[in-house]
């Protein structure tokens, strides 16, 4: 059983690691769009870099604090996998969820636009589903791979794949539950609208539930 000074520091972990990535995600996504003067592909390249960047700086801190999860599918596939109880999983999905809140109110505060906001970014159909679908199984393999062969790389392989997803998929790839929740909070490049959000999470635990299946097999070991 994890000591209670335990179970807070990973907690704290868990929420300013959130809070700083959709703080990046959202207002890099602010910035690219009032300076790329109409050029979608340039405020994508902007919000994507950001985004990439603060990932692997996010996953290096924290990782030895809490394994730097940051994402709901991570978390329950982690679970699956038996490497976390189920009272700690719930734990850190609230952790993550109100941390991801908190960094998109940060975005919103820095640049000066309004707090409360909901998205009319509409992100919807099978195309899109499916992309969330393949976003989140690629970034669980991502993960699984580096944890079983490589773990010092698993900074640099998150960031650099959610990178290159954010361009093949056509739903940019949010490959994370808080991350879609929070982005439906905000009217601003980043945004989803509420609506479709729900469609994008359901596709992110199927990505997430498919490659633990996969992977617990694949990167299984070699007398197993």
């Amino acid at each position: 059983m994890q000591s209670p000074i335990n179970i807070a520091r990973r907690l704290t972990a868990e929420f300013i690691g959130s809070a700083y990535l959709l703080a990046a995600v959202i207002g890099s996504g602010i910035m690219s769009e009032r300076l790329a003067g109409g050029n979608t592909a340039l405020a994508l390249l902007g919000n994507t870099m950001a985004t990439g960047a603060i990932l692997v700086v996010l996953i290096l801190i924290f990782r030895p604090v809490s394994g730097a999860h940051f994402n709901p599918a991570v978390t329950l596939a982690f679970r699956l996998r038996g490497a976390i109880n189920t009272s700690d999983t719930t734990l850190y999905i609230l952790a993550q969820i109100t941390g991801a809140l908190s960094g998109m109110l940060a975005a919103h505060f820095m640049f000066e636009v309004p707090l409360l906001q909901v998205s009319t970014h509409m992100r919807a159909g099978m195309a899109q589903f499916g992309s969330e679908v393949i976003a989140t199984f690629g970034l669980l393999a991502a993960i699984f791979g580096c944890v079983r062969y490589r773990s010092d790389a698993v900074p640099y392989a998150v960031g650099l794949y959610i990178t290159a997803a954010y361009w093949f998929t056509s739903s940019t790839s949010f490959a994370n539950p808080s991350v879609t929740l929070a982005r439906s909070f905000t009217d601003s490049f980043s945004g989803i609208r509420l609506e479709d959000a729900p469609l994008f999470i359901l596709a992110q635990l199927i990505g997430a539930v498919l490659a633990t299946a996969l992977f617990g097999w694949l990167f299984a070991p070699e007398n197993s």
